[in-house]
């Protein structure tokens, strides 16, 4: 999903796309990186056959997706057929910046997928967060103000503070503070963690 009132082109301004497909005997169970290509163009974007400022590497788990670039001094994005709670984990760890399933691709979420990798927003399934947190505590909701509802929905649509202000029509500095108000509530120790228990306790 772009920023609201954002075509994707300015979406992606000056973002430099690469794409790399799985390789050797596991490319064929991978998703195809010639329909994730085709996606990005009906996007507005270009790929390069060199250096991008963006690696979207097309893999069928998100392991794979990481060992595929070690050391990338790019920001990845791993497009994948399954995401494990392990594989999440581990991913998250390395620094991926976003995770998409290919069975939920479409040109709308590969964008939004591409922004959120670039501004270094967390973008991961629900389902898998859900999954890695699934042998927590389980709590009572917490309750929250109608400002916090609305910040932690377009937080988790992808977006990052900047869109969320302007958004909501408020200053970056009060989205800040809710951002860290929500963290308090939620207990959450990261914006995908605050989306994961906002999911669980059915709050968006």
């Amino acid at each position: 999903m772009t920023a609201p009132g954002a075509a994707p082109a300015e979406a992606a301004a000056g973002v430099r796309v690469r794409v790399v497909p799985a390789a050797g005997a596991r490319a064929h169970t991978a998703p195809a990186a010639g329909r994730v290509t085709a996606m990005l163009r009906q996007a507005g974007i270009e790929p390069t056959a060199g250096a991008g400022t963006v690696t979207v590497a097309v893999t069928a788990t998100v392991e794979e997706a990481v060992a595929l670039c070690p050391g990338s001094e790019d920001r990845l994005l791993a497009v994948c057929d399954t995401v494990s709670p392990a594989g999440l984990r581990g991913a998250l760890r390395a620094g991926v910046r976003a995770i998409l399933r290919s069975s939920d691709l479409t040109p709308a979420q590969l964008m939004a997928g591409v922004h959120s990798a670039w501004h270094g927003d967390s973008r991961v399934p629900y389902s898998a967060l859900v999954q890695l947190l699934g042998g927590a505590t389980a709590t009572e909701a917490p309750q929250l103000t109608p400002r916090q509802h609305s910040v932690l929905a377009l937080m988790a649509e992808g977006h990052g503070n900047a869109v969320i202000a302007r958004t909501l029509s408020c200053s970056p500095h009060t989205v800040k503070n809710t951002v860290y108000e929500l963290m308090g509530r939620l207990q959450a120790r990261n914006r995908a963690q605050a989306v994961a228990c906002a999911v669980r306790w059915s709050l968006i």
